[in-house]
């Protein structure tokens, strides 16, 4: 594997998160009719973490929830595989809901469409806006974070790696060159 330079320590994360955490409330204009959903399965990480750190900074529980993407790819076989929204219900309605979109890193944009044809599938919300960890650009679609936890420019040649406590053990986020 290529060298990582390590950009962000769990206490890095940890801050970014809690920042974040404030601006949802702050861009909401409170937590009344919010719910998150993140994309499985970095994004829900970010999600609930997200969605505790509110808990404990304004004392509101917040629906959330992890939604799957997998079926809405724009890189499947067209056709061969046909969407069970069903199956992807978060347990709340998100008709008439704010929702906020999360996920750990936004590059193409393509991940963030496939989220909002999914959660469309899933009702109509009152608004959806984006939250992420990391920035690092190269868009492919007309697609822009709301909230972003940190803007980091890569090449194409360049990985960002997100590490979380709840899949590999620790909190850390580095880059690396591709091999």
């Amino acid at each position: 594997m290529a060298e990582e330079r390590i950009l962000m320590d769990a206490a890095a994360i940890g801050r970014t998160l809690t920042r974040l955490s404030h601006e949802v409330v702050e861009k909401n204009k409170g937590t009344d009719g919010l719910c998150l959903l993140g994309v499985k399965r970095r994004g829900e990480i970010v999600a609930k973490r997200v969605c505790a750190l509110i808990k404990k900074s304004y004392g509101e529980e917040i629906p959330c929830a992890g939604i799957d993407i997998g079926m809405y790819r724009d890189d499947l076989v067209s056709g061969y595989f046909v969407p069970d929204a069903e199956a992807n219900r978060p347990g709340f309605a998100i008709d008439g809901k704010k929702v906020v979109l999360c996920d750990d890193v936004l590059h193409t944009g393509r991940t963030v469409r496939a989220a909002i044809e999914a959660i469309f599938d899933l009702g109509r919300p009152a608004s959806v806006r984006l939250l992420v960890l990391v920035d690092r650009g190269g868009r492919q679609m007309p697609v822009c974070a709301d909230l972003v936890g940190k803007n980091i420019p890569t090449s194409s040649s360049e990985f960002i790696d997100v590490r979380f406590e709840e899949i590999e053990g620790e909190d850390s986020l580095g880059i690396r060159r591709a091999e």
